[in-house]
């Protein structure tokens, strides 16, 4: 995803366990109500009830399509749209199995094509009215739509926001039970690294998502700012009143990180990212580049998403 539209992103903004093998919720008996429906839920201002659970879904950004596949939904998926990176190799038969209807965001008329009951968004710029996929048009299609609850967050996004998220989609397709059975085994994880970092000092991070002029970074209203805490680290830019913004060098310098987060993803690699920091002289001094002490995780170990969990461990791990 490019710079100019993960700033978008941000400025509209305010990780995984083993692959869901439960077997399939058995089929309600003709013209019987489906266990668990009508279900109401409301998602970002928008309420909506199902009479029962969508059978065309598309997903827009690779989080909502890992949590379709999570929950073993791929038979419900009628396609898919833009990642960031590769699925997990757990995902990756399911994924084969669904149609992949653009590189990045599909036209409104190829996403009407693929003839799907429901939208499920991972950014408010997957339902952007400009380019006529607003979710207000989507409904006049007779389209039911999500979108991930870190995308109208008013507050700092949690664990618990993550667990919401992965709960209200279970119980949106009549899986919550495979949903519950998740959210049991992220917590049993995030539990046991909680366990293994109690009394210890948290270590200063600095996240570099990318940027040369400014540093583009994570502020502390994403996930990402929840999985550095509970990692055992402490977000140097948490006042940043946003998921993601820029910073000045200045600011990075005085900051004084003792370790860096490189998020991986998109054209310009870790590498790179790592030998634009080191050869930077105004970052001379700072704790984390005096002792090459870097991180590295996927960008989408950090959005609201089932690889939230797993990614604290990772970057704990790490630190």
């Amino acid at each position: 995803m490019s710079r100019p539209l993960r700033a978008l992103i941000a400025a509209a903004l305010l990780t995984p366990l083993a692959a869901c093998t439960s077997p399939a919720e058995p089929d309600s008996a003709p013209g019987a109500k489906a266990a668990g429906f009508p279900y109401t839920v409301t998602n970002c201002g928008v309420k909506t009830t199902y009479d029962a659970p969508p059978k065309r879904a598309v997903t827009m950004n690779q989080h909502t399509t890992e949590v379709m596949l999570e929950l073993g939904l791929a038979d419900r998926m009628a396609g898919t749209a833009f990642l960031d990176d590769k699925v997990l190799p757990s995902y990756e038969k399911a994924y084969a199995s669904v149609p992949v209807l653009a590189k990045e965001y599909p036209s409104y008329e190829k996403l009407l094509a693929a003839d799907p009951d429901f939208v499920y968004g991972g950014y408010p710029s997957a339902f952007l009215a400009g380019d006529g996929r607003s979710r207000a048009a989507l409904a006049k299609s007779g389209i039911k739509t999500r979108l991930d609850v870190e995308g109208c967050a008013k507050r700092p996004v949690t664990m618990k926001d993550v667990f919401r998220e992965v709960r209200e989609v279970g119980s949106t397709f009549g899986v919550r039970a495979r949903a519950d059975r998740w959210v049991g085994g992220a917590e049993r994880e995030l539990a046991d690294t909680e366990k293994k970092l109690k009394g210890g000092k948290p270590v200063p991070v600095f996240v570099y998502d990318s940027g040369d002029k400014t540093a583009f970074t994570a502020g502390g209203r994403g996930i990402g700012n929840d999985i550095i805490e509970r990692a055992g680290g402490r977000n140097v830019f948490a006042d940043l009143d946003k998921s993601f913004g820029d910073a000045s060098w200045e600011s990075v310098v005085d900051s004084s990180p003792e370790a860096i987060l490189i998020l991986d993803y998109g054209g310009t690699t870790v590498a790179q990212k790592k030998r634009r920091l080191l050869e930077d002289p105004v970052l001379a001094d700072v704790p984390a580049i005096k002792n090459k002490r870097f991180a590295v995780l996927p960008l989408s170990d950090v959005v609201t998403g089932v690889r939230a969990p797993g990614a604290v461990k990772k970057l704990a791990d790490q630190l």
